[in-house]
């Protein structure tokens, strides 16, 4: 589970940064609240889930890479909500994964 930490809510400017470095993952990734679910990848459907400060979205992962994705979406959503996200770079994923496989 994240929590989602911009004052703001879940709005368009991180939804659409979540959806562009979440999109390098190979896993697929899904936001749930409740019954409603979102694929992360969509700025949309991010959208629709209407997520404000202080929600409790429940990430599910699914692919090669899905316990780092899991991770990934995590740090992204610790990062202070006034600065920067971090950046996703795919030479950092692939590096990271096979770290993890040896």
């Amino acid at each position: 589970q994240v929590t989602v930490p911009w004052k703001e809510g879940l709005h368009l400017h991180p939804a659409a940064s979540l959806a562009k470095k979440i999109g390098v993952l190979h896993a697929t990734v899904c936001f749930k609240i409740g019954r409603r679910r979102a694929d992360a990848r969509n700025v949309m459907s991010v959208l629709i889930l209407a997520a404000s400060m202080g929600t409790m979205l429940d990430v599910e992962a699914k692919g090669d890479d899905e316990q780092f994705a899991i991770e990934a979406v995590e740090q992204l959503f610790r990062a202070d909500a006034e600065a920067p996200m971090p950046k996703i770079a795919p030479g950092l994923l692939a590096a990271e994964r096979s770290d993890r496989s040896t």
